[in-house]
């Protein structure tokens, strides 16, 4: 019988943050938010661990106040990528594994998500990355910076991702469809510890996108479009929001 294919989820969380210093341990109906974030990653039945991956002292302390597992890094990673790199190899990840990245301020995401990241590299050998997108509805996050939009080809593979309004309709009568890209992704171990060793691209530092490092490097990325949508907490008003909603489902 062929072995499974171990899947492994790396939630990477800097305390320090120019919008919003100490974010991973805001407060959500009494919870640190990175613990928020973990107990839902914990719901998905595909994952085989779960880990935070961080360089904050005060992230660590939160975590394991919970009873969660956390594997320190180096505060000198140059994104989340990088620093769920470093943690899948400090535990000894096997190259064939599937690494689960999923971001630290998305308290509300669906377990279900992370089926539908991981099921095509699970199906396609071939690919090294995917990542999951979601069709904009919200008039504002067509043109928010924050709102990472993503453009891709007829097979489904990304050919950019951008915080600019993409595409552009030259047409006023035109009403294009725009993506919101996630910014949970799953890679192949072997190609997560690859890309951590590719120095940070240049349009990679412009925008402000990792995964702009894979592009630029001539990486394809699988995108799968998802139904459901996840509030990235940038702000202290998106924390409100994301608690009166929390408040609702728990």
């Amino acid at each position: 019988m062929e072995a499974r294919t171990r899947i492994i989820a790396f939630i990477p969380a800097r305390y320090e943050s120019s919008r919003f210093p100490g974010k991973p341990v805001a407060d959500i109906l009494g919870k640190p938010m990175i613990v928020r974030v973990y107990e839902r990653a914990l719901l998905s039945p595909l994952l085989d661990e779960v880990y935070v991956a961080t360089d904050s002292p005060e992230v660590m302390k939160a975590v394991h106040l919970y009873g969660g597992k956390v594997i320190g890094t180096s505060g000198d990673r140059a994104s989340g990528t990088d620093r769920i790199a470093e943690a899948a190899s400090a535990i000894g990840t096997s190259p064939d594994s599937v690494v689960v990245n999923i971001q630290g301020d998305q308290p509300l995401f669906e377990p279900s998500m992370v089926d539908e990241v991981v099921t095509p590299l699970l199906e396609d050998p071939s690919i090294p990355m995917s990542t999951l997108i979601y069709r904009i509805l919200r008039d504002e996050e067509r043109t928010h910076p924050n709102a990472v939009k993503t453009v891709f080809d007829k097979d489904g593979f990304a050919l950019y991702f951008s915080r600019a309004t993409i595409p552009y309709s030259r047409l006023r009568d035109e009403n294009p469809s725009y993506y919101k890209h996630h910014g949970i992704y799953a890679y192949r171990n072997d190609f997560l510890q690859k890309f951590s060793r590719m120095p940070v691209s240049s349009l990679e530092a412009l925008e402000g996108l990792e995964q702009l490092r894979a592009l630029e490097n001539g990486y394809r990325v699988k995108i799968i479009v998802t139904d459901k949508d996840s509030i990235e907490v940038d702000t202290p008003e998106d924390l409100q929001r994301v608690r009166e909603m929390y408040g609702k489902i728990v």
